[in-house]
């Protein structure tokens, strides 16, 4: 009992002594905001995928109304984050690149799938697997860098180890390469870039080595492996191969098996469970981390989604070093990926103007109503619409008989305001035909030049 008492007095004797510190915190301090010229900054390493170095990007202007639709890439309902995700595949050997793409389209049970680049039958490794609305980034994948790694063997043993790598050296840059025997392409003569090449490994004795490469899409490694043969004059195959990168992803990155995406799926089917789908599926964005972006405001979105160009004024933020013609993604505020688009500005003229073409799209990769609509609000459009609803223009709003004066001297007609030059009617048009030139036999032709000489000399 004498204890409790004991506690109780030290802890009236805490509280009292707390009481008296925050009651000389009021009076002594003085809790004002103080002015200042000194921006508070806002650290987006962290952020996830296209938000990344948010921070560091060029601001045009922060002034826009965010709109509460659309999400960040991550927190997708899972419907949606798997019909707009890709997989970095791990591809088995023996099976086909287009069954293995087919057995994940019966495993997810979605529409379409696609991927970015033909592995052989015999060869592993990275195959990035696109899903739904992702296969519309499918072509710019397969023209993606790779890496590989080879096994080959040599016909002959080769004992000087710096024949061998004089030769991996020489087989680097611009190769002209014709496809294998067995292949379901043509065989023509085509050039194919190396960039990088590098023995990791080479055992004298049985003549088999390890080869690392970094090369164009499209490069015939078995092809490589040959022409190092050649070019040491024993001959040479390739053994084993397996690719280490496509694109951007490597093996590193995220790389599940056929059996993660059953299991995964089986998970969520069964115990709603969708935690596994999540980590085996990424969003598509991560397709694009190595594109410059350009974020636009939250009601240009949909506009985008139509087709229109993104112009300047609905830019928020834009990244340094985009030169005119380079590929750049536009995104939301949300780090949404809206469109591949081909910039018609550098960064410099984007800094120094106050309107014009900034862009012009590529490929849209966002669905169209995803954000609302924000064209044709205006006070001349809404009169317009009212005129279209009481017959008074006709139904893409062109002038009629009915139209009011005062509607037609705001907006002429097209052909009235003179940047419309008007068809002539069909009776007066020329029809032209395209002229067809039959080629003539040289021999034939030779014949005839020589007849007309003999008939003019008469």
């Amino acid at each position: 009992m004498g204890g409790d008492k004991k506690e109780k007095k030290k802890k009236k004797h805490r509280e009292a002594e707390l009481a008296d510190s925050v009651g000389e915190m009021h009076t002594s301090e003085n809790f004002i905001i103080q002015p200042s010229e000194r921006v508070a900054s806002l650290d987006a390493s962290h952020w996830p995928i296209l938000l990344k170095n948010f921070d560091k990007l060029n601001v045009r202007t922060n002034h826009y109304t965010p709109l509460p639709f659309g999400c960040c890439p991550l927190k997708r309902p899972i419907k949606d984050y798997v019909s707009s995700g890709v997989i970095n595949l791990d591809k088995p050997s023996n099976p086909s690149s287009h069954e293995v793409v087919s057995w994940v389209k019966q495993i997810l049970k979605v529409d379409k799938t696609g991927h970015s680049g033909t592995l052989d039958p015999k060869v592993t490794g990275c195959l990035i697997v696109c899903i739904g609305r992702a296969t519309r980034l499918v072509k710019s994948q397969q023209s993606a860098g790779k890496e590989y790694v080879a096994i080959f063997k040599l016909h002959s043993l080769v004992k000087d180890e710096k024949r061998l790598l004089a030769a991996v050296e020489t087989l680097t840059g611009a190769l002209f390469q014709r496809p294998p025997l067995i292949s379901s392409v043509k065989r023509q003569l085509r050039i194919r870039t190396v960039y990088k090449s590098k023995l990791l490994e080479y055992n004298a004795n049985r003549g088999i080595g390890i080869l690392w490469l970094d090369c164009e899409a499209g490069t015939y490694v078995r092809t490589l492996c040959v022409h190092l043969g050649l070019l040491l004059g024993v001959g040479g195959q390739m053994i084993e191969l397996r690719r280490v990168r496509s694109g951007l992803h490597k093996e590193k990155d995220n790389l599940v098996t056929m059996h993660d995406v059953l299991d995964a799926q089986w998970m969520y089917e069964n115990h709603k469970d969708e935690s596994y789908l999540r980590r085996s599926i990424r969003p598509l964005e991560c397709l694009l981390t190595g594109h410059k972006r350009v974020f636009v405001k939250d009601s240009a979105v949909n506009a985008v989604c139509y087709g229109a160009r993104i112009l300047l004024p609905g830019v928020l933020r834009y990244e340094d070093g985009i030169s005119v013609g380079e590929e750049i993604v536009v995104c939301t505020t949300k780090g949404e990926a809206i469109c591949i688009a081909i910039a018609q500005m550098t960064t410099a003229v984007m800094a120094s103007c106050d309107h014009g073409m900034v862009a012009k799209s590529k490929r849209v990769i966002m669905e169209r109503d995803t954000y609302p609509r924000k064209w044709g609000l205006g006070n001349r459009a809404v009169e317009k619409k009212k005129l279209i609803a009481a017959g008074l223009l006709g139904k893409f709003g062109k002038p009629n008989d009915k139209t009011p004066k005062e509607w037609l001297q705001h907006c002429p007609p097209l052909e009235q305001s003179g940047s419309a030059t008007k068809r002539p009617p069909k009776s007066l048009r020329r029809r032209t035909r395209p002229i067809l030139i039959r080629q003539i036999p040289i021999d034939r032709l030779i014949r005839e030049t020589n007849l007309m000489i003999v008939q003019l000399a008469r």
